[in-house]
């Protein structure tokens, strides 16, 4: 049989009065008891050839004695029906106090994915069970932005991962379509799904990324953030170069206690991503820093202004500036700052974007540093 709460409390409640009674009905034995005693020698201090001496104190002793037992009859009696008074009330109470708890069971019972913009809204004093119900409905309203999220991401990717394969077909179909097709077109056309299979790849790698990143961190270990920005920037030279981009900034020893190849991942997207949407002959400011108990890792680059209101939407999965999925930079596919920002939270670190004085973007992450030697040496 299932003992509810409710009849544990009552159960508690009763036990708890009934120790107490007993407690009660004890010391008035002892003390009445005590009194006899007292009483009896007062009377034993008659002198013996007084007149009925002896036959007074035994008239008082049974007396004592008779009114001794029926207080103690009384008692249990008492106690006996106020034990199942206290039991009724008890049941009664502990109803009352649960009360709130069975309406959140009951609400909590008919949420579910279809519904999570319903809430519990719980009235009444701010007590423990107010603070429950108000701690379940933060945790709605934070499943509901994680399943609209996820909804999104689903659609999104199922989007980016039609769009090659449409593009695959396509150029198989025309390549087969041509009865009079040379080699030199089969290559090229085989060349071109070579390509299409790479966006593939990069697109698989950053959603597993992604997903590796949301799920936390297995193990940590004290990395210097100035050594993996230098060898970022160095294996993204040869497209600095290309650009004309002046890469300015101290990088300055600081420490992070995490995972190295996320956080390799996290200063390779932004780094790309300054190159990326730059300008001719502009500029990536790449500089990392201990500061107030914080390792800083700053990326700010020139290029085409970017709106303030749009800078948060940057940062979630196959968001880009431009809404054109057609252009030459459709191959990269709006992952970078989704990553940096999971990988980010992962650490516990926190990232704040604004638009650039001259265009492009200011990204700033601060990781929580850790007491240890100069790893950046």
């Amino acid at each position: 049989m299932r003992r509810s709460a409710r009849l544990r409390l009552t159960l508690l409640y009763s036990g708890m009065f009934l120790a107490l009674g007993t407690a009660i009905v004890v010391v008035i034995f002892l003390v009445g008891s005590h009194g006899s005693v007292v009483h009896s020698s007062s009377v034993a201090a008659v002198p013996v050839g007084a007149p009925n001496g002896p036959a007074v104190n035994d008239v008082v002793s049974q007396q004592h004695s008779a009114d001794v037992d029926r207080l103690l009859a009384a008692s249990w009696v008492t106690l006996a029906v106020t034990a199942f008074v206290s039991a009724v009330l008890g049941w009664f109470l502990a109803g009352r106090v649960l009360r709130p708890l069975r309406e959140m069971t009951a609400a909590a019972q008919t949420i579910s994915a279809g519904n999570l913009h319903e809430r519990l809204a719980l009235a009444g004093p701010d007590d423990e069970f107010k603070q429950l119900g108000d701690t379940f409905d933060d945790l709605l309203s934070r499943l509901e932005e994680s399943f609209g999220a996820q909804g999104r991401f689903v659609a999104n990717a199922a989007h980016e991962l039609r769009t090659p394969l449409t593009v695959e077909r396509a150029v198989l179909q025309v390549a087969l379509a041509n009865p009079d097709a040379s080699a030199a077109s089969l290559r090229a056309a085989c060349e071109e799904l070579l390509a299409s299979g790479r966006d593939h790849e990069r697109l698989l790698d950053s959603l597993l990324t992604l997903a590796t990143s949301e799920r936390g961190i297995q193990s940590r270990e004290p990395i210097g953030l100035a050594a993996i920005a230098e060898s970022v920037l160095e294996s993204v030279r040869p497209e600095i170069e290309r650009g004309s981009l002046t890469l300015t900034g101290e990088r300055a020893p600081a420490t992070v206690n995490g995972d190295r190849a996320l956080i390799e991942c996290l200063v390779a997207n932004l780094v790309e991503n300054a190159i990326r949407y730059n300008e001719p002959n502009g500029r990536v400011e790449v500089r990392t820093y201990a500061n107030a108990g914080l390792s800083v890792l700053s990326v700010v680059n020139t290029g085409p202004p970017v709106p303030l209101s749009e800078v948060e939407r940057l940062f979630e999965p196959f968001r880009r500036l431009t809404a054109d999925r057609t252009t030459a930079d459709a191959q990269h596919h709006g992952l970078g700052l989704s990553i940096v920002r999971a990988v980010a939270t992962a650490h516990r670190a926190t990232v704040t974007a604004v638009p650039g004085a001259d265009g492009g973007l200011a990204v700033t992450v601060r990781f929580p540093n850790i007491a240890t030697a100069d790893f950046d040496a």
